[in-house]
């Protein structure tokens, strides 16, 4: 059974940058796929980005160029660096690993953007 600890959340203003940490403990293998998802209110969790073990990485268009998404494969740790965030980035943003056949999640933190 894998943990998550995440991890850097909190109140910031438009064009700020905040980093987001996520630890997974409970596998002593090299995790097929760690990312981060995001929820704003009355709206579906989506995407933000991916990082697979192999380094292929994926973002969803509205963060491009703006988030930079890490991993160290060797700590199982994944890292969601967010600069020029703006209101629209408002959400709980929680952490995703899948491995071995299984998903698993953080239990979420809060990033607010607001003047």
């Amino acid at each position: 059974q894998v943990q998550l600890v995440e991890s850097g959340g909190g109140l910031v203003q438009p064009g700020g940058s905040l980093r987001l940490s996520c630890a997974a403990s409970g596998t002593s293998f090299s995790i097929y796929m760690m990312g981060w998802y995001r929820q704003a209110p009355g709206k579906q969790r989506d995407l933000v980005a991916t990082v697979f073990r192999d380094g292929v990485i994926n973002y969803v268009d509205s963060v491009k160029g703006r988030f930079t998404i890490s991993r160290d494969r060797a700590k199982n740790t994944v890292s969601l660096q967010m600069n020029s965030l703006n209101p629209e980035d408002t959400a709980v943003y929680y952490c995703h690993v899948r491995d071995r056949g299984n998903d698993y999640w953080g239990q979420g933190t809060q990033v607010t953007v607001s003047s």
